[in-house]
């Protein structure tokens, strides 16, 4: 079966570990060509991976026929533009987070994909690495019974300290939600399920903001988005969830994502990671044990939904990192920001079912049919 042909748009920070994975981890795709709007970093990517086209802009790149897949990995007010165009131009198109910076956007951007009969999927895949992959098996098997709730904390003070372009973080399509949310909720609807209503209390703490981090040093950044959100969930199957994020609070850790059962409490691995450590707490047990990974791909493993995509292109079945997993987490995401500028609970009309776990008896790099 021959390879599926991946076209990058956007040669940015988070490329890098796209462009090392594909070419040495995914055995199913392989990277044709690049493109970027700073031609130097394409041209780094071409010479390091001996990529065969650089191509001048994205339009080239959608022309040529040989890409079967657009990767997306533009900043993410960009996101829609870009995937519009290679839809437009007959693309199937993966993306990086969110699928979108509004509602609207990504549901024209799925009206789209519907209308041509294309595949749309995105990140973030970290849901299917060894760590959350094993807490879903253990959710299935009633370890820790029926699932009554669950929490996610992201906490730090910001990207204006070390980051070296950070004031997109703080504008459309920016703050600690559209940014960290869609780790955390992508974990929690496949772990819980869907989620059919939300409230929040958001905040921008500090209107301002001045970078410290070269090479913009100096300049302050107007925050146009909330930087501080304390959000509640609920679920369809009657859990309730609670997700703070923020961007405004100095604090030693950053992740926390835990579900609780009716027979205990289960300790998720970051979700911006692969791997673990996964930690079950159960009375009956005599306290907290950590639980052996039982699935592959604990690693950095980003472009695993895409190799799980390209893998339904050439087989027709399912794939796994989909727009109506993605689309949900947009509108649990826009919901919140809605709920905290209108002061009341805001009814979530998408649904979402759990994909199907991973195969763990594949080999490394090679996905299920």
């Amino acid at each position: 079966m021959k390879t599926v042909k991946i076209g990058f748009v956007g040669c940015g920070a988070i490329s890098g570990i796209y462009l090392k994975n594909i070419t040495n981890r995914f055995k199913d795709i392989e990277i044709i060509g690049v493109c970027d709007l700073i031609r130097e970093r394409a041209e780094k990517a071409v010479a390091e991976y001996r990529i065969p086209k650089l191509y001048n802009d994205m339009h080239e790149l959608f022309a040529d026929p040989e890409v079967d897949i657009v990767l997306n990995i533009t900043r993410p007010y960009e996101h829609y533009d870009v995937t519009m165009a290679a839809l437009r131009a007959g693309k199937n198109v993966y993306s990086e987070k969110p699928l979108a910076a509004s509602l609207k956007e990504g549901r024209e951007i799925r009206a789209l994909a519907a209308e041509k009969g294309l595949m749309l999927g995105g990140a973030p895949d970290t849901f299917l690495g060894a760590g959350i992959q094993t807490c879903r098996k253990l959710i299935d098997d009633g370890v820790i019974g029926d699932v009554v709730g669950a929490a996610g904390f992201m906490i730090c003070r910001g990207h204006e300290s070390w980051h070296p372009d950070p004031e997109f973080y703080y504008k459309y399509g920016g703050g600690p939600m559209f940014d960290m949310g869609p780790y955390y909720l992508t974990a929690l609807v496949n772990l819980c399920g869907c989620v059919e209503s939300v409230s929040a209390m958001t905040n921008i703490s500090f209107p301002k903001r001045t970078i410290t981090s070269k090479p913009h040093c100096g300049e302050v950044i107007d925050v146009d988005v909330p930087t501080y959100y304390a959000g509640t969930m609920r679920f369809a199957s009657g859990a309730i969830g609670t997700l703070f994020t923020t961007f405004d609070v100095f604090y030693p850790g950053q992740a926390r994502l835990e579900v609780y059962g009716s027979e205990g409490t289960l300790m998720v691995p970051d979700p911006n990671t692969f791997g673990g450590p996964v930690k079950l707490y159960k009375p009956t047990d005599g306290g907290m044990q950590e639980i052996p990974l039982t699935f592959d791909y604990p690693e950095n493993s980003r472009a695993l939904g895409l190799a799980d995509m390209a893998k339904a292109l050439q087989t027709g079945r399912p794939w796994r990192a989909n727009s109506d997993m993605t689309f949900h987490v947009l509108e649990i995401m826009e919901g919140f920001a809605e709920s905290g500028r209108t002061h009341r609970e805001v009814a979530i009309e998408s649904r979402f079912d759990k994909t199907p776990l991973m195969n763990p008896d594949m080999p490394h790099g090679v996905l299920d049919v």
